[in-house]
């Protein structure tokens, strides 16, 4: 199925764009969820994250200790990687599974690290990038999460650049600060694209 891999920094406001794509019936897989769901009680990588970094790591209800691991990878690149080998070829299998079983005319993928992957843009056929200014994603992050500038600061460094970003682009957003409506117009026209580049793929 036609995919396109939508991307963009923490606080730039991918998920509201998924939402208005699902509006018009499009399939949305967010690799963010199944993160989330392999690493929940019971999920298939909490083994082997038991097993790597040690019950200090699974919280009492048998999930991730997210807190905990978000502070040790943070400051160690090399639990970094260990805990990406576990988890992203489970991530991987599980969204093609569900690009596969998807209904709709075409497929978002969300990979919020799809640029700094190097593999996703090979996997779909349109990179998307919900772009804004690193201060709007600063202010957003802070209110969501009730992070410090600092820990926002933190975050952002180990993502791609803005710049890098919008060169992998092959459309962008603007999502600085857009009024919804505006949003949802750069959304339908978006829209209209590629469903003509999925009828042209299935012809």
């Amino acid at each position: 199925m036609f995919a396109v891999g939508l991307t963009g920094g923490i606080g730039s406001g991918k998920t509201t764009v998924a939402d208005l794509f699902a509006t018009h019936g499009v399939a949305i897989v967010d690799t963010d969820v199944i993160a989330h769901r392999i690493t929940a009680p019971g999920g298939a990588a909490m083994p082997l994250i038991a097993q790597a970094f040690g019950p200090q790591f699974v919280a009492p209800d048998g999930s991730l200790d997210r807190a905990r691991m978000r502070a040790l990878v943070f400051s160690d690149d090399a639990a970094r990687a260990r805990l990406e080998a576990i988890t992203h070829p489970l991530i991987r299998a599980e969204t093609e599974r569900e690009r596969e079983a998807s209904a709709g005319p075409y497929v978002v993928i969300v990979v919020p690290l799809l640029v700094e992957s190097g593999t996703w843009k090979s996997r779909v056929e349109r990179v998307l990038v919900v772009d804004c200014s690193v201060e709007t994603q600063i202010a957003r992050v802070m209110r969501r999460n009730a992070f410090s500038r600092e820990q926002v600061l933190a975050i952002i460094a180990r993502q791609a650049t803005r710049d890098e970003r919008l060169a992998a682009a092959d459309d962008v957003i603007v999502n600085d600060n857009a009024p919804l409506e505006q949003l949802t117009q750069q959304v339908q026209r978006l829209h209209q694209r590629y469903l003509a580049l999925a009828g042209a793929g299935r012809a």
